[in-house]
């Protein structure tokens, strides 16, 4: 199994911020199909940690990575528990960790997944099959309150509380099963004039994959205590897709900084794809690279 799909962001920015020149172990906090875990390893790295939710996603990159050997080992396992994952091992710092926030390409192209409204499929979108309520589940007994909430907070859509009684009444009507009917429904709700730049089922779409994902749960929690585990020098970076994740980054770096804790932040401003890149691969353009620094 491969996946020629998928093109890593910023690969040599990420190699670069990360100084993974100077070795050591290195920890890629949402591994994916592994095109930046094969980065970090080709560019230095002793040795790699990675972890992802979408085991499918492991099966490639355990493929991709199977040269390195025991260089690497690679968990099913959310970022959010790396902590954890490092007491059990023993590990008291690492040498540089890596976060790419995004949904994956592979995700996005996947047949069944439910991502994207460009293929009629079931309403799933878990980044993690194994376990949890599907979008289809949340929809079938959320409220239109709660509903116009999540599209609202995180998809930043003006109209979510039309689009919530929408997607309601078809709720009532049993026209929700899939994301070509979903996305029809967010259509009629979002009043639209002229030229579209996104789809306007777009921003519904992230909301409800961020919801179903808990993408922003703990995030800044996260971010905390993997900068706790970097050793003197050691670098973290962290890749974002939509702004309310770039916010949360931007803002936990900061006050990290601030609080005196020998951290000091990389990026004053978040790097972004060059011109290059978008035109090889376009959906690198909402992407964003901030990275911290521990001094001592």
């Amino acid at each position: 199994m491969n996946d020629a799909r998928h093109e890593p962001v910023m690969v040599p920015e990420v190699v670069s911020l990360l100084a993974t020149a100077r070795g050591g172990l290195f920890v890629d906090c949402t591994t994916g199909p592994g095109g930046h875990s094969a980065a970090l390893l080709e560019n230095g790295a002793a040795r790699l940690l990675g972890l992802d939710r979408d085991q499918q996603a492991l099966e490639i990159a355990r493929e991709r990575l199977a040269s390195f050997g025991d260089r690497v080992e690679l968990v099913h396992a959310d970022y959010r528990e790396l902590p954890r994952l490092l007491d059990e091992r023993g590990i008291k710092g690492v040498d540089g960790i890596l976060a790419d926030l995004g949904v994956s390409s592979m995700q996005l192209d996947s047949d069944g997944r439910g991502f994207s409204f460009r293929r009629d499929e079931p309403l799933d979108m878990r980044m993690d099959r194994s376990q949890g309520p599907t979008v289809a589940d949340l929809l079938a007994t959320a409220d239109e309150t709660e509903l116009a909430n999540v599209i609202f907070e995180f998809g930043e859509e003006r109209h979510s509380r039309r689009v919530a009684r929408y997607i309601v009444n078809a709720r009532a009507q049993g026209r929700l099963e899939t994301t070509g009917a979903l996305a029809e429904i967010v259509r009629r709700a979002v009043p639209t004039r002229g030229y579209q730049r996104i789809d306007p089922a777009t921003r519904t779409f992230q909301a409800l994959r961020i919801w179903v994902n808990r993408e922003l749960e703990g995030l800044d929690a996260f971010l905390t205590a993997a900068t706790g585990r970097l050793l003197s020098g050691a670098r973290m970076a962290v890749i974002t897709f939509h702004s309310l994740e770039d916010r949360i980054v931007k803002h936990t770096f900061r006050a990290l900084a601030a609080a005196g804790d020998a951290l000091r932040v990389l990026t004053r401003k978040p790097l972004v794809a060059g011109e290059e890149e978008l035109a090889r691969n376009p959906r690198a353009r909402s992407a964003k690279l901030r990275a911290i620094e521990r001094l001592v």
